[in-house]
C-alpha cells in the first residue's frame, strides 16, 4: 500500500457526503490517501484497529477465517463504502480482513479523529447507525441462508445481489471481477461446487460466462432457485 498524493474529491464517499460542510476542511487535513494493489490486504483479522477506511475508487472483499485453509467472504464493498467499522467498540482488534479485488484508492481516518467526527456530525452518526442495522440484518439473513438454503439457491441469491449492487458493464456482465474461488467463499461452498452449478445454470439458459465475467440472462430462473 502506497501513499497517494492525489486524495479523494471530498464528496464521493460515505463520510464526505454526510458530514457537515463546515467539517470538510478538518477532514481534508486529517485524511490520508493510499493506493492499494489488486490482491493487497488493507487490514488483517486480529490486527489492532488504528482507524477507518473509505473507498474512493475500487472494490474490496471483507473476509474472515472459516477454517485453517478456508475463508468466508462476509461482504463486498465498492466506491464510497466504509471499511474497518467492524473494529469499532471496546475490542480494539479487527474481526475481519479486507483485500482489494482490483487496483483501488482509499482514504484513511485515524480512530481519534473519526470519534471526534461522530461527536459533531449527527447526520453522519445517524446514517452510520442505520448502516450498522442494515448490516446486522444482512448478516443474519446470510447465516440463515448458509444453514438452510441449498447451494444452488445461495449461488443464485449471491449473483442477484451482486447484480443489484454493482450493476453491469456495457456488455451486460456483472460489474465486479470476482473469481470462482471468491464466489465459493462468498456462498460458503467449494470451488468445484460453484464450477458445477454455474455450468448447470449456463445449460439451462439463466447465465452466460466469459472468463471470470458473468451475465445474468434469466432473472426469474435465478429467483426460482433462490426461493426453493
Amino acid at each position: 500500500m502506497k501513499r497517494n498524493k492525489h486524495g479523494c474529491d471530498l464528496k464521493s464517499c460515505f463520510l464526505c457526503q454526510l458530514c457537515s460542510k463546515d467539517w470538510l476542511p478538518a477532514l481534508d487535513t486529517h485524511r490520508q490517501s493510499f493506493h492499494v494493489n489488486k490482491g493487497e490486504m488493507l487490514f488483517s483479522e486480529g490486527s489492532e484497529v488504528t482507524g477507518i477506511y473509505f473507498i474512493y475508487k475500487g472494490t474490496f472483499k471483507v473476509h474472515k477465517k472459516w477454517t485453517d485453509d478456508k475463508e468466508l467472504i462476509v461482504r463486498l464493498a465498492k466506491d464510497g463504502a466504509i471499511l474497518g467499522h467492524r473494529g469499532l467498540g471496546n475490542d480494539i482488534y479487527y474481526p475481519v480482513s479486507a483485500t482489494a479485488l482490483e487496483p483501488s484508492e482509499v482514504c484513511f481516518i485515524d480512530l481519534g479523529f473519526f470519534q471526534s467526527t461522530l461527536k459533531v456530525n449527527y447526520q453522519f452518526l445517524y446514517e452510520l447507525m442505520m448502516f450498522f442495522a442494515g448490516e446486522l440484518k444482512e448478516s443474519e439473513k446470510r447465516m440463515r441462508n448458509l444453514a438452510h438454503m441449498p447451494v444452488k439457491g445461495r449461488i443464485a441469491q449471491a449473483l442477484l445481489s451482486m447484480h443489484a449492487k454493482f450493476g453491469t458493464t456495457a456488455d451486460g456482465f456483472i460489474d465486479i471481477n470476482l473469481s470462482r474461488q471468491d464466489l465459493a467463499s462468498y456462498t460458503g461452498t467449494t470451488y468445484e461446487t460453484v464450477f458445477r452449478i454455474m455450468n448447470e445454470m449456463v445449460q439451462e439458459g439463466s447465465l452466460a460466462l466469459q472468463g471470470k465475467h458473468i451475465c445474468i440472462l434469466d432473472t426469474n430462473k435465478l429467483n426460482e432457485h433462490a426461493g426453493e
